[in-house]
């Protein structure tokens, strides 16, 4: 169901055809070049995630040890 070779063949033989020898070139470079940029910010994206993950959370960190939170803890105490 998928794209055999044939019909790879045909489909390249047709975009030689309309773009020429030169101009299919520069468009297979710059599609190269454009799947490196995705695949390197996709990678980028997965280590900030997993540096998120690995942190602990300072913002919470933050929140408990704030005077209000402190005072609260001291009045239950008594």
């Amino acid at each position: 169901m998928g794209i055999g070779f044939r019909e790879l063949l045909v489909i390249l033989v047709i975009a030689l055809v309309i773009f020429g020898a030169k101009r299919l070139k520069t468009i297979g470079s710059d599609l190269g070049g454009a799947v490196k940029g995705f695949k390197k910010a996709m990678n980028e994206g997965e280590d900030e995630e997993s540096k998120q993950l690995s942190a602990p959370n300072q913002k919470d960190a933050e929140f408990d040890s704030t005077p209000a939170s402190k005072a609260s803890n001291k009045s239950s105490n008594v």
